[in-house]
């Protein structure tokens, strides 16, 4: 049995990989500001501490805690959160993984698909591609290179840059699906690269046991849809009304701010690179995706 560490545990996508793990046999605790749950250590990104034993129980870290992007329109105070706690974060475990005598064998790190620019059109993005120049990439930018830290420690180092996350119960989609009644954001041909809450599971589980895996991947489906496209099926799946008519760009301007521009675009993103290091999906297509997500 391994110890496996995770940072965010507490969040939508930590508690799926918690249980996968747990299912398997694995030993998990997470990284909190308070004893979340039975198995847990303290840490505190502002103040820049850890527990001194966290590290050393570890065999291996799951990085993903940050502050939400997408919870509270973007102040100046709300942007310097969502990039300090990422860069802060992996800071801290950086310091912790350096003093710690007995060190873990992998990191293993969310990103996100942002690094590549609100809205790049029709091109299909893949890991070689050159970073976008907006707030999420510089904040995507700036957390990738602090992972990438861990590689000096001699810590097999895996990047994650995760797309639109399928959930009934949290995520984009949930949101989407809140209004009486479901329409496209802008256009609506906005690119979405998503996948499903328990594929992305899967693929940090992936990630974690194939001792061969390193460097950045993208944590998206085979399939990406465009806004109206997944709304619409969105709604079909739950028995939601829905229209075609998009919501105006402008209103979403009005009432989201700078953060508009992240629905108004989009990525079309590619999952070429995990699939070729033997990675097989559950949900490659959307319609039976969203099938089994509301009817689970």
């Amino acid at each position: 049995m391994e110890n496996i560490l995770i940072s965010g545990g507490s969040g939508l996508i930590g508690q799926k990989i918690t249980q996968l793990l747990e299912l398997k046999g694995y030993s998990v605790a997470w990284l909190s500001r308070s004893s979340q749950r039975q198995k847990s250590f303290l840490w505190d990104v502002e103040k820049q501490t850890i527990a001194p034993d966290a590290v050393e129980w570890a065999d291996a870290i799951i990085h993903l805690a940050g502050a939400g992007v997408a919870d509270k329109r973007w102040t100046d105070e709300r942007k310097k959160l969502i990039l300090d706690s990422r860069v802060q974060g992996t800071r801290l475990l950086y310091k912790a993984v350096e003093s710690a005598v007995k060190k873990p064998n992998a990191f293993i790190s969310a990103s996100a698909v942002g690094y590549y620019g609100f809205d790049t059109c029709a091109s299909l993005m893949d890991e070689n591609h050159e970073p976008g120049d907006d707030f999420l990439a510089q904040v995507v930018v700036a957390w990738e290179n602090e992972v990438k830290k861990m590689e000096e420690l001699h810590l097999r180092t895996v990047m994650l840059r995760i797309g639109i996350v399928l959930d009934a119960n949290g995520g984009a989609i949930a949101e989407m699906m809140k209004p009486p009644i479901a329409a496209p954001l802008g256009k609506g041909d906005q690119w979405m690269s998503w996948i499903t809450i328990e594929d992305l599971a899967r693929m940090f589980v992936f990630a974690l046991e194939k001792t061969t895996l390193q460097g950045v991947f993208n944590a998206v489906g085979p399939n990406p849809a465009t806004n109206q496209q997944l709304t619409q099926a969105a709604a079909k799946a739950k028995g939601k009304p829905y229209v075609g008519i998009g919501v105006p760009g402008v209103l979403l301007r009005i009432i989201l701010g700078e953060m508009a521009a992240m629905v108004l675009g989009g990525n079309r993103v590619s999952s070429q690179k995990i699939q070729k290091a033997g990675f097989e999906f559950e949900c490659p297509d959307l319609i039976p995706a969203l099938k089994h997500i509301y009817h689970r």
